[in-house]
């Protein structure tokens, strides 16, 4: 089962990465270039429907290019 990151409220703290890494940062300028807005569409069809959701492929993808 493929997984997505969805905007949830914080449960115990307050942390949003957006008030920690600058304005200039390295990685806010990457992800400005980078779009894998066909990225769930092309992998669908690789992932079960059944058990527990996967982390998102789209995260993978940009862990993978930062690493």
């Amino acid at each position: 089962m493929m997984g997505q990151i969805k905007e949830k409220g914080q449960l115990f703290y307050r942390f949003r990465i957006e008030d920690h890494v600058p304005a200039g940062h390295l990685l806010r300028q990457v992800d400005g270039f980078l779009d894998f807005s066909s990225l769930r569409a092309e992998l669908a069809p690789l992932y079960s429907h059944t058990g527990r959701p996967s982390v998102d492929p789209e995260l993978m993808i940009r862990m993978l290019l930062i690493g």
